[in-house]
């Protein structure tokens, strides 16, 4: 087996549910509401996505490329401030 093969994307799936049943289980208080619960998996999930965006922009050479990783860096930081709960508060 080659050791620089991507994950898969099964592999990033189960380890965000695992996180996801971590997290839940460290955090008290009122269980979260669905639509909660959705922004929340969101946020997680544009996070992750803008962890592998600046991973790759540290490893991009060609100018092009960083110029485009980061703009999509700017706009998963423009998306993660905009998912708020409907509660009205932050996750």
């Amino acid at each position: 087996m080659c050791p620089l093969m991507a994950r898969g994307w099964e592999s990033k799936n189960v380890e965000a549910q695992q996180a996801e049943r971590e997290a839940a289980a460290k955090a008290p208080g009122r269980p979260l509401t669905p639509e909660e619960a959705q922004a929340a998996a969101r946020r997680r999930m544009l996070e992750v996505s803008r962890a592998r965006a600046v991973a790759d922009r540290a490893a991009a050479r060609s100018p092009a490329h960083r110029a485009m990783l980061d703009a999509a860096i700017k706009a998963l930081d423009e998306q993660i401030e905009g998912v708020v709960p409907r509660s009205g508060t932050k996750s």
